[in-house]
């Protein structure tokens, strides 16, 4: 286990139906390499992952979108998940924090149909940026240049594709939040 992040927090923003291993992974790599891992929420209590397109565990919410504060995060991991992406997207609290996270200077790591939520916020447009196939529209649309990779780093922003680009993701969020 390294301890390469020791002192370093960093908030994992989810509604229900969130890809969960898009969670998992992220999240227990995080803390293998010494984080704080906070799930923030729309409400309190808990939300609910799912395995594509199938319901699957619970998980504690630590925090809502609205009580929490970007000061005390040093990064922001969005999870996609279609249900859970199409529902953050909209939530005002949810935008705010990734638009003072962005400001602020703050990672802010995106996989599969997470980048719903940048694009809402108004924060993609000049990025070079990947993503499920299906958001390429999306992203292109609000003027992000759009490449097929693994993972995609554009200054503080990092962007992948889907669960099976996981072990990139983590490797350059790691490497982002260490430097």
């Amino acid at each position: 286990m390294s301890n390469s992040l020791n002192g370093k927090r960093v908030a994992i923003l989810v509604t229900n139906g969130f890809e969960q291993v898009e969670l998992t992974g992220p999240k227990e790599a995080l803390e293998q390499a010494g984080a704080q891992v906070d799930i923030l929420s729309a409400k309190e209590g808990q939300v609910k992952g799912w395995n594509h397109d199938k319901p699957a565990d619970d998980f504690k919410v630590d925090r809502t979108f609205r009580s929490a504060s970007i000061e005390e995060y040093d990064a922001v991991v969005l999870p996609g998940g279609v249900q859970n992406s199409d529902t953050i997207r909209i939530d005002q609290d949810a935008q705010h924090l990734v638009k003072m996270g962005t400001s602020a200077g703050k990672p802010i790591a995106v996989i599969c149909h997470g980048g719903w939520l940048l694009v809402s916020a108004g924060l993609v447009n000049g990025k070079t940026m990947t993503s499920y196939k299906t958001l390429k529209d999306d992203l292109v649309n609000a003027g992000a240049h759009w490449v097929d990779k693994e993972v995609v780093t554009d200054g503080t922003l990092i962007s992948s594709r889907q669960p099976d680009d996981i072990p990139a993701f983590n490797r350059e969020l790691i490497q982002l939040l260490s430097a």
